[in-house]
């Protein structure tokens, strides 16, 4: 049986998201967790151009108590290349992945944790596609995601329904065995395909999150151009890498 985890580490990329990250913070610490496993938050500002630097220094004094690591960048390079850094800065025995814009809930965390305090899993996927309530936004969003999670899963053989959700949650063990390459939003075919291939195989688990998409009018980043790219990826990291 796996060792009992007792700290989750909390990694929180940030662009730009001045008008979210208090109120997404608040979110996090409000997130009920196991009374054995306390938390630390880790934010990584991918050189933001709005007042995101300034509404980060007040976190400790907006949340006393709270472990807080805030790591500013000096060039903005892109979502993986933040996780990356972000990843490097972890102390706890789970990592897990929050966007900072609002779109994912941390009252999930719970669902998200629980294969992995259970012993079922090393690794657990959210899935916005399997049960749990959606903003209704775009079609042609919908179905990128589900090729893309197609073709991750024919080149991985793994039966995800979600591969390009935010909410991914590791065993530290598990991503201390990846190397991130991708900066931007490649990162997520790229990690997925790596765990996959990592030998003896890994227990994969997958749960139903609530999604509250943004429109492009509220700051939604990623574009059918990350999308093309993402194909590209999923290719080079079955094949090459």
């Amino acid at each position: 049986m796996s060792a009992v985890p007792h700290r989750l580490s909390i990694v929180i990329p940030v662009y730009n998201e001045a008008e979210t990250i208090h109120k997404l913070i608040a979110r996090v610490l409000a997130a009920r967790l196991p009374h054995s496993l306390s938390r630390e938050i880790i934010c990584v500002d991918d050189c933001s151009t709005d007042s995101t630097r300034d509404k980060l220094a007040e976190l400790p004094r907006l949340f006393p108590g709270a472990a807080f690591v805030v790591e500013h960048k000096p060039v903005n390079e892109g979502k993986g290349a933040a996780l990356r850094d972000g990843f490097k800065r972890v102390t706890g025995d789970i990592v897990l992945i929050q966007d900072a814009d609002l779109e994912y809930d941390p009252q999930d965390y719970q669902k998200l944790l629980d294969p992995i305090l259970q012993d079922k899993a090393d690794v657990v996927y959210g899935s916005r596609f399997i049960g749990e309530p959606h903003r209704v936004l775009y079609f042609w969003h919908t179905v990128g995601n589900k090729i893309l999670t197609l073709l991750s899963n024919m080149c991985t053989n793994l039966n995800l329904t979600d591969m390009e959700v935010c909410y991914k949650v590791f065993r530290k063990p598990v991503l201390d065995r990846v190397a991130i390459r991708c900066k931007r939003f490649g990162f997520e075919p790229e990690v997925t395909a790596k765990i996959a291939k990592i030998r003896p195989k890994l227990r994969i688990y997958e749960v139903g999150v609530a999604y509250h998409g943004r429109s492009y009018e509220e700051g939604k980043k990623i574009t059918w151009l990350d999308g093309v790219k993402a194909i590209f990826t999923i290719i080079r990291f079955r094949f090459i890498d």
